[in-house]
């Protein structure tokens, strides 16, 4: 069963711990942007700050400046989303900056799954090294919509 993507809404009932709250606050004093939320990964060594999709590039830092900082200062990657009420408008700000031009939920009883087609050309990009971008898509797609699995075509 397919549906439809515009209908799909995000739940955004997440509860934070200290140590992301902690990382809010440092983040919020070094860009000026005050993040929707922050998600630790330990699996890429990362941690993923959720903004307004108008102050990315105001958290990012002229070349990446706050990033670098960020990074340097946390011990860990660095990696800043634009947030959307959509799931498709999300997920084109989470593989940025690939050209994702379909987003299909297949859904069964058990199981949720997005389909991401990105321009062929942008495919190496879209995955990331070592599949990056795909595993930082699946964090974010499971804790808004609670979708299992990512797969770039």
């Amino acid at each position: 069963m397919s549906s439809k993507i515009g209908d799909i809404k995000p739940q955004f009932n997440v509860k934070l711990t200290m140590e992301e709250m902690k990382y809010m606050t440092v983040f919020q004093d070094v860009t000026g942007v005050t993040p929707k939320d922050c998600i630790i990964s330990d699996e890429l060594s990362s941690i993923i700050f959720i903004v307004d999709n108008d102050k990315v590039g105001l958290a990012v830092g002229k070349k990446g400046s706050n990033v670098k900082y960020l990074a340097k200062l946390f011990g860990r990657s660095i990696d800043v989303v634009g947030w959307a009420e959509n799931l498709e408008g999300f997920v084109k700000n989470i593989f940025t900056p690939a050209r994702v031009y379909r987003v299909q939920l297949i859904e069964s009883p058990n199981r949720k799954l997005l389909y991401v087609y990105v321009d062929p050309k942008d495919k190496g990009v879209a995955i990331g090294k070592n599949g990056r971008n795909v595993t930082k898509a699946k964090i974010l797609m499971k804790r808004y919509y609670d979708i299992d699995s990512v797969v770039i075509f």
